[in-house]
């Protein structure tokens, strides 16, 4: 149940007057009904395809990672859910650099005084992290404390001018990518690495799972919070010794996107639907992103039985290896032609929507509050969703086009994008709470990439409020006549001041 609706009805009304000022298309685009779909898809419904997942990952050692058993097992079942309501469905296989945990990794403090760090809460390891197993003096490197924002801390090599071979480098998270970070490190002949939250932001604190975006760091390298990062840098001039160990495997493994795309539509507008089908290898994926793709193919299962005919040719993808980078969404831009950009018409992207403390945010398109614009077309998207919510009495939250999902890819060559999110890692707010429920200053998901990203890591309120959102804004692209403009590129400007650590522009 929602809170202070005194201050909603006054939000919602304010936003609806703001919509209908600034954007006709969507006023007459979003005439489609959109009651019966929204009715048919089911929370139960979908609950039974996370059942599903969660019954894969428990058969599968307790993931669902791209170029694993339970990846493979996740692709059979969405294909045969798609092949059954009579779409047309394809696997489209590649390559990709899959990245493995082989055993827990231990970070301890040697001297001056023994203490043992708790994985999971105070470090981890960094995907794409190499194997080691080093005790070494620590030593910092450009550091900005107390933090403002915008460390650089690594980013150049001239930052390692002085730095002893055989140390474990202490960096600040800021405004570079992590890979380059490590890697300037290794350069500079450090034996392990730990880059330690940024601390300017409450979201910037906690302890981050990031990745190094690929292969080609060879020392052990680990995230680590604030906290913890500011512990070891005020014991260095003590003579601070830790031992850091990390056990990995890069190989070369072969997965696949699943494509689903109606019989009907016009083939010159279509519509991509997409959503990424691998979880973290730390956890099943339940959330995320099982509760993106069990939405996505229950909207496909609905729109079937209810026998809607699209006026655009609807395209369901389920992307693999999101999580390593978003390989496979790339993979499937990169094959296309240049018509073949040209005919789809938008990118619609569903990238946990069931976070247990959630928050309901949606792509900011125009980018007028994050400063990330999509391609032309994208506030037009932005639109359908913000008024859709606002007919709901349902107050949203932007989140930026920040390179953090599948929708990048299609960003990058002048796709319109757009869709939703419930958070992840950031910290939600008191007003959000007040909005909401749930908990401030705790995590969206605090079983982001981990194990407890399970079936019982959904929030089924979340869950119907962004289904039914998905189901129209599907439903409104579907049927729709006019046309959502996308020839124009995107404006970058922003990307990697604000990106985050998961897209291979979105690794800081």
């Amino acid at each position: 149940m929602m809170k202070n609706r005194t201050a909603l009805a006054i939000l919602v009304g304010v936003a609806m007057l703001a919509m209908l000022i600034a954007a006709p298309f969507a006023s007459a685009a979003v005439g489609v009904n959109s009651e019966e779909l929204r009715e048919a898809v089911t929370g139960a419904s979908i609950m039974a395809h996370l059942q599903a997942f969660q019954d894969i990952a428990t058969a599968n050692g307790g993931n669902r990672a791209s170029g694993t058993p339970g990846y493979d097992a996740s692709v059979e079942y969405v294909e045969d859910q798609l092949l059954g309501a009579g779409y047309l469905v394809a696997r489209q296989t590649f390559q990709f650099p899959y990245f493995e945990e082989l055993l827990p990794p231990v970070l301890e403090q040697v001297f001056p005084t023994p203490t043992t760090y708790t994985e999971g809460t105070d470090f981890a390891t960094m995907e794409y992290s190499g194997s080691g197993n080093v005790t070494a003096t620590v030593q910092a490197v450009d550091l900005l404390l107390p933090p403002t924002g915008g460390s650089t801390s690594g980013c150049e090599a001239s930052d390692f001018i002085g730095f002893t071979p055989g140390k474990i480098a202490l960096i600040q998270r800021g405004t570079c990518t992590f890979a380059l970070k490590a890697l300037n490190a290794q350069n500079a002949g450090a034996v392990g690495v730990i880059i330690f939250n940024e601390g300017n932001t409450p979201g910037r604190v906690p302890l981050f799972f990031g990745t190094l975006g690929g292969p080609g760091i060879n020392i052990p390298v680990v995230s680590a919070s604030f906290t913890l990062g500011t512990t070891l840098n005020d014991l260095i001039d003590d003579g601070l010794s830790l031992y850091l160990f990390t056990s990995t495997l890069f190989e070369v493994r072969t997965t696949s996107n699943v494509l689903a795309e109606t019989p009907g539509g016009r083939d010159d507008r279509v519509v991509v639907v997409g959503a990424h089908l691998d979880s973290a290898p730390e956890g099943p994926g339940i959330n995320d992103n099982g509760s993106g793709v069990a939405t996505i193919l229950e909207i496909a299962l609905q729109m079937d039985e209810l026998g809607i005919e699209p006026r655009n040719k609807v395209r369901f993808a389920f992307w693999g290896a999101e999580e390593a980078g978003l390989v496979g969404s790339y993979y499937y831009v990169g094959q296309l032609s240049k018509r073949d950009v040209k005919n789809i018409a938008l990118n619609l992207n569903f990238d946990m929507i069931a976070s247990p403390n959630y928050a309901l945010f949606v792509y900011d398109g125009d980018g007028s509050p994050t400063g990330i614009a999509g391609p032309t077309g994208s506030a037009n998207i932005e639109d359908i969703f913000l008024e859709y919510f606002a007919s709901q009495e349902l107050v949203t939250f932007p989140t930026a086009m920040d390179g953090r999902s599948d929708y990048q890819p299609f960003f990058d060559v002048g796709i319109p994008v757009g869709g939703l999110f419930t958070g992840a890692e950031g910290l939600k707010t008191a007003e959000q709470v007040e909005l909401y429920g749930g908990t401030a200053d705790q995590p969206y998901d605090s079983c982001y990439h981990t194990p407890c990203d399970d079936i019982d890591n959904i929030n089924a309120e979340a869950l119907d409020y962004m289904s039914d959102a998905a189901a129209h804004a599907i439903l409104t692209f579907a049927m729709t006549t006019s046309a959502v403009p996308g020839t124009a590129k995107a404006s970058t400007r922003a990307i990697e001041a604000t990106a985050e650590f998961r897209g291979p522009l979105a690794q800081k």
